[in-house]
């Protein structure tokens, strides 16, 4: 089957440059034979994502070969000297992260008619790579704090995989921190390459539930039942608060099933960024399921006065 240089690179015919340098870039990297030491399959797969990319890249090559419509069609008619021409693959690779030779040499390389534009990065050349200063790969970590850790903040020990151990830090829990949200500690990622710095370690937050609070941006929220002739009546309650403490609370007369009461202030406390946010007590009507003869007396009296 005839090679296609737009399927070598998974995009389609109508793809922009920015998409093509994308998915080139994508390829580059993930066959770079630096990734892929030895492999010839990697070996031959770079060489055909550089091909196509020298081709579509160009404005005018490009519009030859969809002429031709197939790469083979297309090098019946171009050498690889005509492929490559016033394409810099050093000033790629540096793009990603790679050195190689010098841009004159390259250049003058094509211009003498190498039949084999990668040979020096195989072994058939004098030349070698030279890795380019590398930043390490970043890590991601999920972490498990509880609701008032994500209120108050802490400090934790986690452990995670770095290479081929396990490393061991301290972390700083900043207060109100929200779920969802990442810390970046600065050098704790993967080793550098070529005297590049280590790359960064993510902590993405997850809060875990709570037995009574639940937690909404900066608020707070808990529930309360009462029973009926207290919602009717009206009465105080006592209600613990996230930082421990337990606040007195009165409830109105008529107050009505799912009633928000705010108890100001007493959420996530106040910090550079944000203020502090409310507690909110959100009311029940506990209805009986069974009523004792007095009782069922009474509410048979209560019904018939309409109540």
């Amino acid at each position: 089957m005839a090679e296609d240089y737009y399927k070598i690179l998974g995009i389609g015919k109508a793809s922009t440059a920015d998409e093509i340098k994308k998915a080139y870039r994508k390829l580059a990297l993930k066959f770079h034979p630096d990734k892929n030491p030895g492999n010839k399959d990697a070996e031959e797969k770079f060489k055909k994502i550089n091909e196509a990319y020298a081709v579509l890249s160009d404005a005018e090559k490009r519009k030859e070969y969809d002429q031709f419509g197939s790469a083979d069609s297309f090098k019946q008619r171009f050498s690889q000297e005509d492929i490559f021409r016033g394409f810099d693959l050093n000033e790629i690779l540096k793009d990603l992260g790679f050195g190689f030779g010098g841009a004159s040499q390259r250049r003058q390389d094509f211009s003498q008619g190498q039949t084999d534009p990668f040979a020096s990065f195989f072994g058939g050349g004098q030349r070698r790579y030279a890795r380019a200063p590398q930043k390490g790969e970043d890590l991601y970590y999920n972490i498990s704090i509880s609701l008032e850790e994500s209120v108050f903040g802490a400090e934790k020990k986690i452990a995670f995989h770095k290479q081929d151990h396990v490393a061991e830090i301290n972390v700083k829990i900043p207060k109100g921190i929200n779920a969802g949200k990442k810390l970046r500690l600065v050098g704790k990622g993967g080793p550098g390459v070529a005297g590049g710095p280590p790359g960064d370690l993510f902590l993405e937050i997850n809060i875990l539930p709570h037995p009574i609070f639940a937690r909404d941006g900066n608020d707070i929220h808990i529930l309360k039942s009462i029973n009926y002739s207290q919602a009717v009546l009206g009465t105080s309650i006592d209600i613990p608060t996230v930082d421990g403490s337990v606040k007195r609370v009165k409830v109105p007369s008529g107050t009505q099933s799912n009633t928000k009461i705010r108890l100001k202030g007493l959420g996530v406390p106040a910090t550079k960024n944000s203020p502090a946010g409310d507690q909110y007590v959100k009311i029940t009507i506990d209805v009986p399921r069974k009523l004792n003869d007095r009782q069922r007396k009474i509410m048979k009296e209560l019904s018939e006065t309409g109540l």
